[in-house]
């Protein structure tokens, strides 16, 4: 019961998150397409890691997640506004990389069939 629970506040915290993110920052100098890819909130909620991908260079990628590590504080407000839960988590961001590991795992699963597409011609 309390998994179900936590898969529905994880789910709720990221829509919230990702809404906050597409449509409340103002900062100019974020421009690079952010997406929350999953979030974990602890089961005391006191603090909510939230992992996004950021499509761009590797830059654009660490300015985007510095100006969303000083956006944290509004984030957590806006997430109180949305989201009613007893305590309100401290929100932690963190880079997944998990796609361009993914198309790096893709590009190497290519380049083997075919180097055997040729060995076996």
């Amino acid at each position: 019961m309390a998994k179900y629970r936590s898969g529905r506040i994880n789910e709720e915290v990221k829509k919230t998150i990702s809404n906050t993110i597409q449509n409340e920052i103002r900062d100019p100098r974020f421009t690079a397409m952010v997406s929350v890819t999953k979030v974990d909130v602890t089961k005391d909620l006191r603090y909510a890691k939230v992992y996004v991908s950021i499509l761009g260079k590797e830059d654009e990628q660490k300015e985007a997640l510095a100006i969303l590590k000083n956006s944290a504080s509004f984030i957590r407000r806006e997430l109180a506004k949305g989201v009613k839960l007893r305590n309100t988590p401290e929100v932690i961001f963190e880079l997944d990389n998990t796609i361009e590991y993914g198309m790096h795992i893709d590009a190497l699963l290519e380049k083997i069939k075919e180097n055997d597409k040729n060995d076996s011609e």
